[in-house]
């Protein structure tokens, strides 16, 4: 008789990581902040994976990069030039560690997920330009947010005070309004006749 074998976790605060995608900011990515942004899915430190689903309008291309480790592309809408092939919509690609290639070029508007198991080096004829692994990704995400949080609280600072500037020109009609009616009361009491 075989004995039944105990699958509970060791950890038993062990829990699912869910990301609401469609409810998180597209982050505009440092390459070109105008045609290319990201949603951060996830960044494992234990690990160096990462998960991002990438949007590239038209026109965008990423420099030539190196990966330093594995990475599986999965292309959800759109065009990309890869190399000497196109990846269309529905598309799925293993790129190798050590997988060097050149310029990636958006020929529609597209969106992708990419998951990384390390990080990935950009490169030109003059050396590394950048890196993006699951450290950077999380110093944009906290960039990203930090700007955010800033842009909201400069609205609410001038909303604050102009309830403060309001409440400060009625006191300062009243005293305005105030003035003349004192200059007033003074006059009648400066021109009373002298006693003979």
């Amino acid at each position: 008789m075989a004995l039944p074998q105990n699958i509970s976790p060791i950890n038993p605060a062990l829990m699912d990581t869910l990301v609401k995608a469609s409810n998180a900011d597209w982050i505009p990515q440092p390459l070109d902040p105008e045609k290319a942004f990201m949603r951060v899915l996830y960044t494992g430190a234990e690990s160096g994976r990462w998960a991002v689903h990438f949007r590239w309008l038209k026109g965008f291309v990423a420099p030539p990069h190196k990966h330093l480790s594995a990475s599986h592309t999965f292309i959800l809408s759109g065009k990309l030039q890869v190399r000497d092939g196109t990846l269309d919509a529905g598309d799925y690609v293993y790129e190798p560690n050590g997988m060097i290639h050149g310029a990636t070029t958006a020929l529609e508007d597209t969106e992708y997920l990419f998951i990384c198991d390390g990080p990935v080096l950009f490169f030109d004829d003059n050396g590394f330009t950048a890196y993006l692994g699951w450290e950077e990704l999380r110093r944009l995400q906290h960039g990203h947010a930090a700007r955010k949080g800033a842009a909201k609280a400069k609205p609410a600072a001038k909303a604050k005070a102009k309830p403060a500037a309001a409440k400060a020109k009625p006191v300062a009609k009243a005293v305005a309004a105030a003035k003349p009616a004192a200059k007033a009361k003074a006059k009648p009491a400066a021109r009373k006749p002298k006693a003979a």
